[in-house]
C-alpha cells in the first residue's frame, strides 16, 4: 500500500524577486523595524502623527501612561497661562501667535505628549534676553489649576547676551508643554526649571534647545513636588563650539513618580557637553527614571562630552531607573564616557562624620544635604538657592532618615 504525501508548491516570487525579500502577506513588515538610534525618532508638530501610548514603547516604558489619558488624547486648553514675569532691564515678555516664525526653530516633538500640547496651544509665551550685563527674569506659574491644558514657551537670548530665567512651577496642575530655548552665538544663558508642585499634579514637558557658535546654555532641572513629573530636556550643540551643560535634582517621596530623559547632540565640530543628574528617594513607590542620551555625529569632530547620574536610595520599597547611552560616529574626538550609580549611604562618609562627633542621624542627613546641593547651588540665584535649600530641608525633616 503506498503512503499519500501532501505537499505544498512555495508561489513563486512575483516581478522576478528573490525569495526572501518580499513583504510579509500581514503586510507593514518595513514599517515595525524598531527605532535604532535617537537621531532616528519620528518628529511631528501634529499629534495625528503618533499612535496613542500603550506603555510598551521604549521611550514610555516606565511612565504610569494609564494616569495620563486626558493629558495624551483628550481636549486640551491652549488658552494663554496665568504668568507672571519680573521686570528688568534686558528682559522682555510678550506672547506671539502659533504662526509667528519664532516659533519651531529649536526642534519638533517627538512623542504623542508634545505633539498634544504643541496641538493644542493658541499662543505662545516668548520670553527674550538681551544685553551683555547679566539679567534675570523668574517666570511663575502657580495657579493652573486642575483642568488638562496645553502650553508652548520660547526662551531666546540675543546674541552675546548674558542671562538666567527661572520658570517657577507650583501649585495644581495637569500640563503637557513645550519649552523652546534658542541661545544666539556667543550668548550665555542658564535656564532653570522648578518643580514645586502639589502632590496630586501631573507635569508632562519637552525642552528644546538650539546653541549657537561659540554660545553657552546651563540648563537646569530641579523636581521636588508633583506626583508626576515628566521633563525631558533634548539640547542641540549644532553651532561650531557651542557648550552645553544639563544639571538636575530630583527627590521623590512616598508614591511619587520623577522621570527625566535627557539628550545631548553633538553636531558642530569642538562642542562641549556636560549632564549631571542627582536624586535621592524614600518612601513606599517611590521611583525615578532618568535616560541619558549623547549621540556625537560624524560632524562632531573635537567632540568633549561626559554624562553621569547618581541616585541615593533611603528607605526600602522604592525604584531608580537610570540607563546612560552614548552612541558615537566618529573617531576623531577629545573624549566621551558615561557613568551610572543607584545605591544606599556610603559606610566610610558616616564613620568619618560621627568620628568627629557628628550623630548618625545628622550625619546621614549632611550626607544627602551635600548630595543634592551640589546642583542647585550652580543655579547662579541667591534667593532661589536658599529658597531650595529649605525645601530640601524640608524633605529631610519628614524623612524617616532623620528618626
Amino acid at each position: 500500500m503506498t503512503e499519500a504525501v501532501a505537499t505544498q508548491t512555495a508561489p513563486a516570487p512575483q516581478n522576478g524577486a528573490q525569495h526572501g525579500l518580499q513583504a510579509h502577506s500581514d503586510g507593514g513588515w518595513d514599517s515595525k523595524i524598531p527605532v535604532q538610534t535617537r537621531s532616528e525618532r519620528p518628529k511631528s508638530a501634529d499629534v495625528a502623527d503618533f499612535p496613542e501610548v500603550t506603555g510598551r514603547e521604549a521611550v514610555w516604558k516606565f511612565t504610569p501612561v494609564a494616569k495620563l489619558d486626558d493629558l495624551l488624547n483628550g481636549e486640551l486648553d491652549g488658552s494663554r497661562l496665568p504668568v507672571a514675569v519680573t521686570e528688568a532691564t534686558g528682559i522682555g515678555s510678550e506672547w506671539i501667535a502659533r504662526d509667528d516664525a519664532r516659533i519651531g526653530r529649536a526642534g519638533l516633538p517627538e512623542d504623542r505628549a508634545a505633539a498634544a500640547a504643541w496641538t493644542a496651544f493658541g499662543e505662545a509665551h516668548l520670553v527674550t534676553v538681551s544685553g551683555d550685563e547679566r539679567v534675570t527674569a523668574v517666570v511663575t506659574r502657580d495657579a493652573l489649576g486642575s483642568n488638562p491644558r496645553a502650553a508652548h514657551t520660547v526662551i531666546e537670548a540675543a546674541p552675546h547676551a548674558h542671562g538666567l530665567v527661572i520658570l517657577e512651577n507650583s501649585g495644581d496642575a495637569r500640563i503637557t508643554e513645550n519649552v523652546e530655548i534658542v541661545v544666539g552665538d556667543g550668548a550665555k544663558l542658564t535656564v532653570v526649571s522648578v518643580q514645586q508642585w502639589d502632590d496630586a499634579a501631573v507635569h508632562l514637558a519637552s525642552h528644546y534647545a538650539t546653541v549657537g557658535r561659540d554660545a553657552s546654555l546651563t540648563h537646569i532641572v530641579v523636581s521636588l513636588g508633583g506626583g508626576i513629573v515628566r521633563l525631558n530636556p533634548a539640547i542641540h550643540l549644532d553651532h561650531e563650539g557651542a557648550n552645553g551643560e544639563a544639571l538636575g535634582a530630583y527627590f521623590a517621596d512616598a508614591g511619587q513618580h520623577l522621570e527625566h530623559q535627557v539628550y545631548m547632540d553633538h553636531d558642530a565640530p569642538h562642542t562641549r557637553s556636560r549632564v549631571t543628574y542627582k536624586g535621592a528617594l524614600q518612601g513606599e513607590g517611590a521611583h525615578t527614571v532618568w535616560i541619558g542620551d549623547v549621540l556625537i555625529r560624524n560632524s562632531a569632530t573635537g567632540t568633549d562630552s561626559y554624562e553621569q547620574n547618581r541616585n541615593l536610595v533611603l528607605t526600602e520599597g522604592t525604584r531608580a531607573d537610570s540607563i546612560p547611552n552614548l552612541e558615537i560616529e566618529t573617531g576623531d574626538i577629545e573624549g566621551a564616557g558615561h557613568a551610572s550609580a543607584t545605591g544606599r549611604f556610603d559606610d566610610e562618609h558616616l564613620f568619618y562624620l560621627q568620628s568627629r562627633g557628628i550623630s548618625e542621624e545628622e550625619a546621614r542627613k549632611l550626607v544627602v544635604r551635600g548630595f543634592l546641593l551640589e546642583v542647585i547651588q550652580q543655579i547662579g540665584d541667591a534667593e532661589t538657592e536658599e529658597r531650595l535649600q529649605a525645601a530640601v530641608e524640608a524633605e529631610l525633616s519628614e524623612s524617616v532618615v532623620a528618626k
